[in-house]
């Protein structure tokens, strides 16, 4: 049996993770027999190199080896590309094809993104796993064939079973063993040997200096979360090697070429926050249904009032306090001589004042003694009452306490959170 460390040296692959060395060895381990094997791992960990490997050190390596991206094939024709179709079978099928299970008669067949396969191919799929047979479209002549199925997906498939979007008879034929490459986030120790191998390999291919990262930049480099795995690390060590003159990269250079990067490496910060634009109308909102269910329940208790005592003299000394409230009067010791007073007070014109007539609705000439008045807006107080407490602390128990994200569900600032706290004596 092949080493793991001479199988790492013929593919090319680097690193010395735990995890990693698992992966090929469990992948060099299952070669010789013809088991069907699923590699799982998220998008750009390099799940390509295992079905290599296993082909590769398989009695089947003098036969084909075809990798075919599940994903990247329409849906109306993947039947086709996989099984083949016979002359006729649909328009524009001038010819008889072989599918790809066909061509690789004796050899591999690695399956990339296969769950992304529609449900029925799937169905194809299956029947070749079990027997070893498929028709190709438009045929109804069953063909045999001889191949080792390798699938590979970054999909929970636990999940796409739930949903309906993957069969689980097939999820189960396909993963008889289960290889998952770790994500390059949990290979700390491999990504700087990455980024030097891919460093090296640029420079080499451009014709220019190797660049090199300081101590700073390379701290930066190992905290990062690197969501696009060994394919984003290889990305960024090509544009550096291309569009850098100094061949020394500093902490702030790297920085640059990194998405997402925040002051509190390694955790993923999101720059973007969730308040909506309309926060202030929100507010606006919640201070205007809030007050009107107050106002109302004040209305509803004076009617009561009313309609029990029958005494409007006695219900306005005993609620003074509520009818003003009520109807927004300054000046709370004001005696009302009806049970439902206007809040007008008469206006004293000045003796300097021109008075100004005109014409009434019935043709008679009036005076408009308040013509010089300015209208004044009055600044309503947004205080929300029971039910924005309720929703405020419904909110901080929710999430412990965190003001930023109960403010962010309350749709208002984290600012405007902490004052209404203290308001509230929260």
């Amino acid at each position: 049996m092949e080493s793991i460390q001479a199988t790492k040296q013929r593919f090319g692959i680097i690193g010395n993770d735990p995890k990693l060395n698992r992966a090929i060895e469990k992948a060099i381990q299952v070669a010789p027999t013809d088991i069907s094997v699923l590699v799982t791992g998220e998008s750009g960990v390099g799940k390509e190199s295992i079905p290599k490997i296993i082909h590769s050190l398989s009695h089947r390596k003098h036969g084909k080896y075809i990798a075919v991206n599940c994903g990247a094939i329409p849906e109306g024709t993947i039947d086709s590309e996989l099984f083949g179709h016979e002359k006729g079978a649909f328009t524009g099928a001038t010819a008889t094809r072989s599918g790809y299970f066909e061509v690789a008669d004796g050899g591999t067949i690695f399956l990339d993104e296969v769950g992304e396969l529609p449900l029925p191919t799937q169905v194809r799929l299956l029947r070749v796993l079990e027997n070893g047979e498929f028709l190709k479209v438009g045929s109804s002549k069953t063909q045999k064939t001889d191949v080792r199925i390798v699938a590979a997906t970054n999909v929970d498939m636990a999940e796409a079973i739930s949903k309906g979007k993957f069969r689980e008879d097939l999820y189960y034929r396909l993963s008889t063993v289960e290889i998952n490459l770790p994500p390059l986030r949990e290979r700390s120790e491999d990504i700087h040997l990455l980024f030097r191998k891919f460093a090296t390999d640029f420079a080499q291919k451009y014709k220019m200096p190797t660049i090199r990262l300081d101590e700073q930049a390379t701290d930066l480099l190992l905290k990062y979360r690197w969501g696009g795995n060994i394919r984003q690390l290889r990305n960024i060590a090509e544009q550096i090697s291309v569009l850098e003159q100094e061949r020394t990269i500093s902490y702030d250079t790297l920085k640059s070429y990194l998405p997402d990067v925040g002051s509190n490496l390694p955790a993923v910060i999101n720059p973007k926050k969730s308040e909506s634009d309309f926060a202030s109308e929100r507010e606006i909102l919640y201070k205007v249904l809030f007050d009107m269910q107050r106002d109302v329940n004040d209305l509803k208790k004076l009617t009561l009032e009313l309609l029990r005592n029958d005494d409007s003299e006695t219900v306005q000394r005993e609620h003074s306090g509520l009818i003003n409230k009520i109807y927004a009067d300054e000046e709370p010791d004001t005696e009302y001589s009806e049970v439902v007073p206007s809040p007008r007070r008469e206006l004293v014109v000045p003796s300097d004042v021109e008075v100004i007539s005109f014409n009434d609705n019935n043709g008679q000439s009036a005076e408009d003694k308040y013509h010089f008045a300015e209208e004044i807006e009055e600044e309503e107080t947004l205080s929300l009452q029971e039910k924005e407490l309720e929703l405020i602390k419904k909110s901080l128990e929710k999430y412990n306490g965190k003001r930023k994200a109960a403010a962010e569900e309350l749709g208002i600032s984290e600012r405007t959170l902490y004052r209404k706290i203290k308001q509230y004596n929260l």
